[in-house]
């Protein structure tokens, strides 16, 4: 019997448990719940900690009656990874195990005065700034910015800093802290990967930076402890799974990176979810961008093996003005109904959809941008909004793109896909022609937990998933070419 490894994949508005096959990377089983967000105000965004660790228990225990039920014995789990969505931040009380205020999601709004007091403090007025330590420009987007608000606005929180009771940490850390015992010895920790998300990690010494701390004035002692992406953190306390190793962890771009196997310089993929994230492995050496990108840790795969960093393209609206055309506007019932919606039209019909809902992030980082909808007129239907929308989350992945080959001078010769929204042919297809290069999506579409399961068992100590090049698992996929000639996607894109 083959040995198995499980991946913790908490979402923006999902939490899954999935449990995979080492050898083969067959998916066994998994189990989904959805997590509710929180709009307390416009532009604010959070989520509700304790929601998060009931749906975590929930998709644990339900997926090991699936295995159950196939008659897998759940002692074949030999390791699980953590994978998570990043940047979101959580401050929580070490005595009580309680969170001190929702955790605040990385797509909220309510820090555009801080950071731009911030930006007016540095000497250049930039928010560069701190891009030759940290690899990002001062944004909303980043957990020291959100962790700031939190010490200037909750009355709890600085309570708890002062009696030396705070513990902040990004999702990956309150879950493995919960889940290895909480305030009964749990442990503090996150992954290179995650820590270079806050505006206070050195991407260069791999460590928290107390210049950084300094200039957000965030105390280092509420910090976790920094480790690789592929080690024993701890063990599960409780539960099915109690006693087997927490051994991965990954912020859920990385972890994408991994699970598509793209551990060769140049190689990239673009993750369709709540946002759109393109990440290009750089090899062990940081590449600055000059074109509006971000640079950061894609992964540490060992506590001896050396870091391997990303250029990576942000975008905060994808999957979400899906969610958008059903719950705000009413155009369809459910999601999945949007590509056959948008197929009845075959074109936008001159209609541009810019859904800057949170801003824009790369290669812009602006954080007053609106949404807008040009081009109606009366003939615009439904069917043309549903079908710009699809463009818009084609045409910013080109933007990014572009920004990427100019900085690496290496066109990317083909993409890899993975998320939730790649099942929408049609939206795989508008990419490759917008793109020009070939779009190819895994049959097997679970990457971002592959990737933290990978890592989980490929662990110093759990060693049941080999990540040698060619020990590697073949993986089939679905290719889309581009149909459309170059004149025609330029056509589309200015």
């Amino acid at each position: 019997m083959d040995p198995l490894a499980a991946a913790i994949d908490q979402g923006t508005s999902s939490t899954r448990f999935l449990v995979f096959n080492t050898k083969t990377a067959q998916l066994i089983s998994h189990h989904q719940v959805e997590l509710k967000q929180h709009f307390p105000k416009e532009g604010w965004v959070e989520a509700d900690p304790r929601e998060i660790m009931d749906t975590v228990h929930e998709c644990l225990e339900k997926t090991c009656q699936k295995l159950a039920q196939l008659s897998v014995d759940v002692s074949r789990i030999k390791a699980v990874g953590v994978t998570n969505q990043r940047e979101t931040t959580l401050v929580w009380d070490k005595e009580t195990g309680e969170p001190l205020y929702n955790a605040i999601v990385w797509l909220d709004l309510r820090t555009q005065s801080t950071v731009e007091r911030l930006i007016t403090k540095t000497p250049s007025r930039s928010k560069n700034h701190l891009k030759h330590k940290t690899g990002l420009p001062i944004s909303t987007y980043f957990s020291a910015v959100k962790l700031r608000w939190l010490l200037d606005n909750v009355e709890a929180v600085q309570q708890a800093v002062l009696s030396k009771r705070a513990m902040f940490g990004t999702v990956d850390s309150w879950i493995i802290w919960s889940l290895t015992g909480g305030r009964d010895g749990g442990v503090h920790v996150t992954d290179v990967s995650n820590a270079s998300r806050t505006l206070l990690f050195n991407i260069h010494s791999l460590d928290w930076d107390p210049e950084l701390c300094s200039f957000f004035d965030i105390p280092m002692e509420i910090l976790p402890t920094v480790r690789s992406s592929s080690e024993i953190y701890g063990r599960m306390r409780s539960g099915s799974l109690a006693g087997v190793p927490i051994s991965g962890c990954l912020g859920d771009q990385s972890a994408a990176l991994v699970g598509q196997m793209c551990f060769e310089e140049g190689q990239a993929k673009n993750t369709y979810g709540t946002g759109c994230f393109l990440l290009r492995n750089t090899g062990t050496k940081p590449v600055t961008s000059e074109h509006g990108l971000i640079t950061t840790v894609a992964y540490k795969l060992g506590r001896d093996k050396p870091a391997c960093y990303a250029l990576e393209g942000s975008v905060a609206i994808a999957g979400a003005v899906i969610r958008w055309l059903r719950d705000n506007m009413c155009i369809v019932q459910s999601s999945s109904e949007i590509e056959q919606l948008a197929a009845e039209a075959g074109t936008s019909y001159g209609c541009y959809f810019v859904p800057a809902f949170s801003g824009l992030y790369a290669p812009y980082w602006e954080p007053s941008a609106r949404g807008i909808i040009c081009g109606l007129t009366q003939f615009t239907n439904r069917s043309h909004l549903a079908f710009a929308a699809l463009e818009a989350v084609c045409f910013q992945t080109r933007e990014i793109l572009d920004a990427m080959n100019q900085d690496c001078c290496i066109p990317l010769p083909v993409l890899g896909v993975d998320g939730g929204m790649t099942g929408n042919r049609l939206l795989m297809q508008l990419q490759a022609d917008i793109l020009c290069i070939p779009v190819v999506r895994p049959s097997m579409s679970e990457t971002t937990a592959l990737g933290a399961a990978m890592a989980a068992g490929a662990a110093e100590g759990v060693e049941v998933w080999s990540l040698n090049p060619d020990q590697l698992p073949e993986v089939t996929a679905e290719r889309y070419q581009p149909q459309i000639n170059t004149q025609g996607r330029q056509q589309g894109s200015n």
